[in-house]
């Protein structure tokens, strides 16, 4: 996967603060996602504007981490969620 790819998340699923569970939550048609903290950080940067390339530098800046370690999660786990179709790359 490049990292010029622009996740975005496809009409039908919602990521968002859920009050209730007091936690961050992926809706999507007929699931329900629980993200943990590192996937969270990853997806509040996810808007369908920003590359996959500019959302690991800013994790690796944020969290002062090497980025060839911030990519190799990041991309992992936005692979995962597009092969569930929670996400467009």
């Amino acid at each position: 996967m490049s990292e010029a790819a622009i996740p975005a998340f496809p009409a039908g699923v919602k990521f968002r603060f859920d009050q209730r569970r007091d936690a961050w939550i992926v809706l999507a048609p007929e699931r329900l996602f629980l993200p943990d903290d590192a996937a969270v950080a990853i997806l509040q940067l996810v808007d369908g504007v920003r590359s996959m390339g500019a959302i690991i530098d800013e994790l690796a800046t944020r969290f002062a981490a090497p980025r060839e370690v911030i990519a190799v999660d990041v991309a992992a786990m936005l692979r995962d969620l597009a092969d569930k179709g929670v996400l467009r790359l």
